[in-house]
């Protein structure tokens, strides 16, 4: 990869960019013309590479500065976040790394950001004011307060139980907006749209759920009002968007930005949305957006191919200590086993979308997968797997358990992950906890190494699966042999299969 050095810097804010490289492309608008009309919850490197690059590339056309971006958040971290975007007057170096070169671009499009309070105070006033329209959110597939089997609300959560106590001063950003949309309620200023951008399957019916579950709780007329008035449009996001380190932070020195907190992305993005908004949006769709009735198609396709796609090499990838998600696609028995269950579990269950088939998508994804520009860690992508086994993995194995085909590469990512889970790669070192379950997962991994059945006797996740033999048979095969012989036997051991 050619990487462009330049000689001279400049130290991130407005006051600074004219002084900026030629080569980083830096926004065509002030501050000063911009005024907000989105909150957004969970600031962290996804959005600012994604939903808030959008709304620049249309600032950019002199469009949607109406539209800025307020940044928001509920958990310790997000203050950190905070200091540094306010630092460097909310700007971000986006930095898109493709196979063959780098290309920089400072993103301008978020204004400011709200104190991280415990009660959220600000944040709910925020909200309430009519000039926000959209309140969109990124807290993670695991931060809807489901239950991870079922995607019912979980109004038994210690965090939802004190929001319901205490409604007027939340934990949650759930709490919080309802917090703001009774007070809008109250003094007639109208609904907003929230919008989720995280990777759940009909994540606006999923947001929806729990704002208006939440809000019963405290005031059924509330509910019915959220429910009849506000807008929670699905969608499908897409970009891949690596951590930020040193590595990174240096990168973009070297491109000519002194940014404490730059970003690093792959060069493609995909946004798919339902145009389902109660109080008007940016027109996206000048920038590249889809709008569409069909978002669970390209959803289906999205979920299934990628995202469960990662879940096939990362645990993997974490045993074999492969450190990137690259590193994995250039591994041979890992990228056939990715290749295999594609072809023949994953593809056959997805249907094709206006423009793309299923086996063009999955090579898309493999080729971006591949890309040896992108540091996408395999810690990262295996990250909160009780998430994401379950929203991305197992429903694609009971559908195929229920049409009848095959599962046996799928029963071989689920062992991989009891594996993992037990906490420790093959070459003896320590798999740091990675998961918000991860002492009830660790125990469960340990006592499945001599009785398989004990990780699926984990109903939460798995439900009914461990009494279905055609599954619960080739996942205890699949774990006894990684036990015995590693994950290299497993692996060959399936492609040699069929």
């Amino acid at each position: 990869m050619n990487e462009l050095r330049v000689e001279r810097h400049i130290r991130l804010s407005r006051a600074a960019l004219s002084g900026a490289p030629g080569t980083v492309v830096v926004p065509a608008y002030r501050a000063s013309d911009l005024s907000p009309g989105i909150v957004h919850i969970g600031v962290g490197n996804f959005h600012r590479a994604h939903q808030a690059w959008y709304l620049h590339r249309l600032m950019q056309q002199g469009r949607a500065r109406d539209w800025a971006i307020i940044g928001a958040g509920v958990r310790a971290p997000d203050a950190l976040m905070r200091e540094k975007l306010l630092a460097q007057d909310c700007l971000t170096t986006l930095i898109e790394l493709c196979p063959d070169g780098v290309s920089a671009e400072v993103c301008g499009s978020m204004t400011g950001f709200l104190p991280v309070e415990q009660d959220n105070a600000a944040l709910i006033a925020r909200m309430a004011d009519p000039a926000i329209r959209i309140v969109s959110l990124t807290v993670t597939e695991g931060g809807y307060f489901t239950h991870p089997g079922t995607g019912a609300f979980d109004a038994t959560h210690p965090d939802i139980v004190f929001d319901a106590a205490n409604p007027t001063r939340p934990r949650t950003a759930f709490g919080a907006i309802v917090a703001a949309l009774a007070l809008r309620r109250g003094c007639g200023a109208g609904p907003f749209t929230v919008q989720s951008c995280d990777n759940l399957r009909g994540n606006g019916d999923i947001a929806r759920n729990t704002v208006v579950s939440l809000a019963g709780l405290r005031d059924s007329g509330l509910a019915a009002w959220i429910s009849t008035n506000c807008a929670f449009p699905n969608s499908v996001v897409d970009c891949i968007v690596p951590a930020t380190g040193p590595a990174e932070i240096a990168q973009a020195r070297a491109l000519g930005v002194d940014d404490a907190a730059p970003v690093t992305h792959e060069n493609f993005r995909q946004w798919v949305i339902e145009d389902a908004f109660c109080a008007g949006r940016p027109e996206w769709e000048r920038v590249g957006v889809t709008f569409t009735d069909r978002v669970h198609d390209y959803e289906t396709m999205k979920i299934r191919i990628l995202n469960a796609g990662h879940q096939v090499l990362a645990n993997a990838g974490e045993l074999l200590s492969l450190e990137t998600i690259a590193d994995c696609m250039a591994h041979p028995e890992l990228s056939g086993f990715f290749r295999k269950v594609q072809r023949e579990e994953i593809i056959p269950q997805v249907a094709p979308v206006p423009g793309m088939t299923p086996p063009d998508y999955a090579a898309l994804v493999e080729a971006r997968f591949a890309n040896p520009a992108i540091r996408d860690t395999t810690r990262r992508v295996a990250f909160d797997g009780s998430s994401r086994h379950t929203g991305f993995v197992l429903p694609i194995l009971r559908d195929g358990l229920a049409s009848g085909r095959p599962v046996g590469g799928l029963s071989l990512a689920e062992a991989l992950w009891a594996r993992m889970c037990a906490g420790g790669r093959e070459d003896g070192s320590k798999i740091a906890r990675n998961d918000p379950h991860w002492d009830a997962l660790r125990e469960a991994a340990v006592a499945a190494r001599f009785c398989p059945s004990a990780w699926l006797e984990q109903r939460g996740f798995y439900g009914g699966l461990s009494e279905d033999a055609r599954f619960a048979d080739p996942f205890g095969r699949w774990l006894r042999l990684i036990w015995e012989k590693g994950t290299m036997a497993a692996l060959r051991a399936y492609l040699g299969a069929g």
